[in-house]
């Protein structure tokens, strides 16, 4: 059985109409050429996008240059998607915030990512859900993990590459699999928490099965963000947040 929310106005969105592909528009606020980064995370605060203190630490100490393009490492600081090739692109800055403020990433959490591309969103979370010392912090405490699975073989690589600077692979908080997402990753769940980055019709069965009862699924269905919350093995709750555009979900 599924409870079903519609929720239209907890978090602003922005109609579809009002959407390029190149730009948003926040509230009548362009975002568009923010002189650095901590200029367009400032304005997401203010905007209600980004709230938690954590998501904002992991904004500010995860370069999005550091996953782009080398030819538009100039542009990473824009609110817009950027070209990672092979048909994908890297999400804006806007809707990684909303989307990672829906999924309320924790220390100590195992995440499964899919559709993983460049690899920011990723070392996002590996930021949030990392023991304190694994992001150069001095307390001892658990940490969590990240898999990310991304479908595309070149992406792959190029995520791992830009995964270097920050030694969340070899500290072990970050594994990257070349692989079918929607089939989740049945030898590493239970999920504390699923994420998707790429458009799916409908929120594969395997992905429900492999989260942990309170566990939430944030992902893209035609065009809207969807929460979903695990309240018991065949009951979730659901949220819709429309007005978003992504990529395919590659099968």
């Amino acid at each position: 059985m599924v409870s079903k929310t519609i929720d239209q106005g907890s978090i602003p969105c922005v109609p579809v109409r009002q959407r390029r592909a190149d730009k948003t528009a926040v509230r009548g606020l362009i975002l568009l050429f923010p002189t650095q980064m901590d200029d367009l995370i400032q304005t997401l605060i203010q905007e209600n996008y980004l709230k938690t203190p954590l998501i904002i630490e992991a904004f500010r100490k995860i370069k999005r240059k550091d996953f782009v393009l080398e030819n538009l490492k100039k542009d990473a600081d824009i609110n817009m998607p950027l070209t990672i090739g092979y048909g994908q692109t890297i999400s804006q800055p806007l809707t990684v915030a909303f989307m990672l403020e829906l999924l309320q990433p924790n220390p100590g959490e195992k995440i499964l990512d899919i559709g993983s591309g460049s690899g920011w969103q990723a070392a996002l979370l590996a930021y949030c859900v990392a023991a304190p010392q694994e992001r150069g912090e001095p307390r001892q405490e658990g940490g969590g993990k990240v898999i990310a699975v991304e479908r595309i073989p070149e992406l792959v690589e190029f995520s791992k590459q830009n995964m270097t600077k920050y030694n969340f692979i070899k500290k072990g908080v970050i594994k990257i699999i070349c692989g079918d997402g929607s089939k989740g990753l049945e030898k590493e769940s239970p999920f504390d928490k699923i994420i998707a980055a790429a458009n799916a019709e409908e929120i594969p069965e395997a992905w429900k099965k492999q989260l942990k009862i309170n566990g939430r699924i944030v992902a893209p269905i035609k065009n809207s963000i969807w929460l979903f919350i695990k309240k018991s093995e065949n009951k979730f709750s659901e949220q819709e947040f429309p007005g978003f555009v992504f990529v395919p979900l590659v099968l």
